[in-house]
């Protein structure tokens, strides 16, 4: 009998758990152990709504204290798990305390990469993963002017867009030949570069930092691989993260690309769960073994461990979506571009508003969709009831509607 289910994570992951055990019916003990202190948190706008202040901390929170208490969810902050005791079913913490479980959910998430180059330790450069990143930037922002970012993913396009909202002087690099090159095809990347382009933003394209320079404390600007210097008051940097498995390692866990799991989302010890961004599975959407860092795959692993933790077991097999807001630019991406050899365009990019069907020998198999949230909503719907037979000759042909197709197959 299931008494008690330990979440080692407080992320959408973790606290998704939770709350589904709950709605599902689950009444036994519940426990979160999450590294961050409050209450569990919204991470995507933080760098985006947040930083803009057109939202507050209490805002973020998925719910208000009083929620868990109502739900009997208890919420251990401040803590980590340090050490995990497979024969004893026991969980060491941070704190010098431990826990027991019937059941634990690894909900770890994922950590940035750090810069490796001297100057990374100076006041003002920064990671941005958390809400106290978020406020040591905001802190920052108001008097700053030159702005550098590291990266040219999600993270760091949408800081960039924030700061050259506020009148900053924004320079991207960006070692890649193009924007948000490991999610994106070219084409989309193409727009997103131009767009940044007219709102002033500068992207250097195969360039990375060499070097921060500061005071002695603060940073004061850049050096480049290519030689050249830059003044930077902000150095915010986004360049990946790596899945946070150590503790799931030294327990001997599976290990391959995050805490490796099976189609229902078991580890290699039938005790023990990983979901959301630390997790490694098995897709219908891919040819092997993947590893997401998406609130859907986070929320919706939550809910089918939950599911299968009350004897609802089904395979995850969740369609994978999507996206990032970038000032005017809604960015929406269904399923897996993985492997594409073939994409066509559909809408006007000048207007700012176009989708890319990828494809991959001729199948469909990912939509990715700027300001035309009709085909990421067909998309969805065409990839959720099983392999698409829209072919590129079909989406190639004029006026072609992805809406209507889906509506009449």
């Amino acid at each position: 009998m299931l008494r008690s289910v330990v979440i080692a994570g407080a992320g959408q992951a973790g606290f998704q758990t939770a709350a589904s055990l709950r709605q599902d019916g689950f009444a036994g003990r519940i426990v979160i152990i999450g590294h961050e202190p409050g209450l569990p948190y919204q991470r995507p706008p933080l760098s985006k709504a947040y930083l803009m202040g057109k939202t507050t901390a209490e805002a973020l929170t998925f719910r208000p204290e009083k929620f868990f208490a109502d739900n009997r969810i208890e919420l251990i902050a401040q803590t980590r798990v340090t050490a995990i005791d497979r024969t004893n079913k026991r969980v060491a913490l941070s704190s010098g305390g431990a826990l027991d479980y019937d059941h634990l959910v690894l909900a770890f998430g994922a950590h940035n990469r750090t810069l490796p180059i001297p100057g990374a330790d100076l006041d003002g450069v920064f990671g941005l993963r958390t809400l106290a990143d978020a406020d040591a930037i905001g802190a920052m922002l108001a008097d700053a002017h030159e702005i550098v970012v590291a990266g040219a993913g999600f993270i760091g396009l949408e800081f960039a867009a924030v700061a050259s909202a506020l009148g900053k002087s924004v320079h991207v690099l960006e070692l890649a030949d193009r924007t948000m090159a490991r999610a994106i095809s070219p084409a989309m990347s193409q727009l997103f570069a131009d767009a940044h382009a007219l709102w002033g933003v500068k992207i250097d394209f195969g360039q990375g930092l060499a070097r921060i320079d500061g005071d002695g404390r603060r940073v004061t600007g850049v050096d480049t691989t290519d030689g050249r210097k830059r003044p930077a008051d902000i150095v915010v940097f986004g360049i990946g993260v790596l899945p946070t498995v150590a503790v799931a390692a030294e327990a001997g866990l599976d290990i391959d690309n995050g805490i490796k799991v099976d189609a229902m989302l078991v580890t290699s010890d039938p005790t023990i769960s990983a979901i959301g961004d630390c997790a490694a599975f098995p897709s219908p959407f891919a040819d092997s073994y993947i590893r997401l860092e998406s609130v859907q795959n986070a929320a919706d692993q939550g809910r089918a461990v939950a599911a299968r933790l009350m004897g609802k077991a089904a395979p995850y097999s969740a369609v994978p979506w999507f996206w990032s807001d970038q000032r005017d630019l809604k960015l929406q991406i269904a399923g897996l571009s993985i492997g594409a050899d073939r994409t066509v365009v559909v809408g006007n990019p000048e207007e700012r508003r176009m989708s890319v069907l990828c494809f991959k020998r001729d199948k469909l198999i990912a939509v990715e969709s700027v300001n035309r949230g009709s085909d990421h909503v067909a998309a969805r719907k065409i990839f959720g009831r099983g392999a698409p037979a829209l072919s590129p000759e079909e989406a190639s042909t004029p006026d072609f509607d992805l809406k209507g197709w889906a509506a009449a197959h």
